[in-house]
């Protein structure tokens, strides 16, 4: 065990030794450009196809249904930009959640400039969207709605195989953003009623920058990148091939683990709140109570600031985090805390503990019984 813990694996995961192994031969021999008609474009589209299958196999999907982008981030975008533009004539009000990530809410005030209207559904106490609200914010002129799959932030993971099948009879168009889900939970596109997805390598111990949408068969979206012929027309841009190859590598991985990844995930946090129960400390459990990602423990220390918390966890060597990492640099309250509508004792103190392959029960304990320490020393 190193004397540095990482705990925030929902914001990224370290690359697994197996993945950097499959992608060195295409940063180095098969060099190709996918789009080329020589024996080296030839050698690469072929890896690139490879990786394709292997990725759809995974999520049960048909490989020409996966879009390779360059991030989580750009395939919300293409999702609800791309789909709400391919749609504009039909209507224009999109609906999403206030919880989701910043990828689909900043995509969701571009169209607002652009014309179109977003409704931005609450959520209860669980941070779960209702499907009576969703009901009732659908209009005659929707033709979008992007609810997440599991929250980045509390781990609740949202009904949206009960949303989807309402869609499904109205004709809307919806899309799922996957990004933490996907590695945690068994996703079956096939089965799920939903026409978009997004997913991505780095939160799976794959590499940064790259990420893919299933994109349904029939489903009307608009490029956002142009200039090229790349992915059926639909993503232009020469493919990120030893990423895309580290990908496939990842989801490998993920598949022969994931029963006993989660297992141990299960495991860490009940070890850290026996700690805290034991050591009596003051503290509440954020999210859905069993609809969970098995990864993500958000947890309020009643009477601590995060940042105190998180400054002090740092000093231990200990890595946790606020909230989402692309907003976790800025001290703002959780927009997702925020919506909830909890105390503010509770949205103050709020810590987000996510795990990766790296972690040990072990050291979830170690962590737990300095987050007790830590408690105690303030509240004297």
């Amino acid at each position: 065990m190193s004397d540095r813990m990482y705990f925030d694996h929902a914001a990224t995961t370290p690359v697994h030794p197996r993945v950097v192994e499959a992608m060195t031969p295409y940063l180095t021999q098969v060099f190709g450009n996918p789009s080329s008609v020589h024996g080296f474009g030839r050698d690469a589209r072929k890896a690139l196809e490879q990786a394709r299958d292997q990725i759809a196999a995974f999520m049960d999907a048909d490989p020409q249904s996966l879009i390779f982008t360059g991030s989580g981030t750009e395939a919300d975008n293409l999702a609800i930009i791309g789909g709400a533009m391919a749609q504009r004539e039909r209507g224009r009000h999109i609906i999403t959640s206030q919880v989701e990530h910043h990828a689909v809410l900043h995509a969701c005030e571009h169209l607002e400039h652009a014309g179109f209207e977003v409704t931005y559904l609450p959520v209860d106490e669980t941070g779960s969207v209702r499907l009576s609200d969703l009901k009732e914010a659908v209009r005659p002129d929707t033709v979008l709605v992007s609810i997440m799959y599991g929250n980045n932030e509390v781990g609740t993971i949202e009904p949206i195989e009960e949303i989807g099948t309402y869609l499904r009879e109205k004709g809307i168009v919806f899309h799922t953003d996957a990004v933490q889900a996907f590695g945690v939970l068994p996703i079956r596109v096939r089965e799920l009623p939903v026409d978009m997805l997004s997913v991505s390598a780095h939160k799976i111990n794959g590499p940064k920058g790259v990420g893919a949408l299933y994109l349904a068969r029939n489903v009307p979206i608009d490029p956002i990148v142009h200039g090229g012929q790349q992915e059926r027309k639909r993503r232009a841009g020469t493919e990120n091939l030893a990423g895309i190859v580290g990908f496939a590598e990842a989801t490998k991985i993920t598949a022969e683990e994931m029963e006993g990844r989660v297992a141990k995930y299960r495991q860490m946090k009940s070890a850290m709140e026996s700690v805290w129960k034991e050591a009596g400390i003051a503290y509440h459990v954020n999210g859905h109570p069993k609809h969970v990602l098995p990864h993500i423990f958000n947890v309020s220390f009643i009477g601590v600031q995060t940042e105190t918390m998180l400054m002090n966890l740092d000093l231990v060597n200990i890595a946790a985090a606020s909230g989402s990492a692309c907003t976790s640099g800025s001290l703002e309250l959780s927009h997702v805390l925020k919506a909830m509508k909890l105390e503010d004792s509770i949205t103050h103190s709020a810590i987000r503990f996510s795990f990766g392959i790296t972690n040990t029960v072990e050291e979830a304990e170690q962590a737990a019984r300095s987050v007790v320490k830590i408690v105690q020393r303030l509240a004297r």
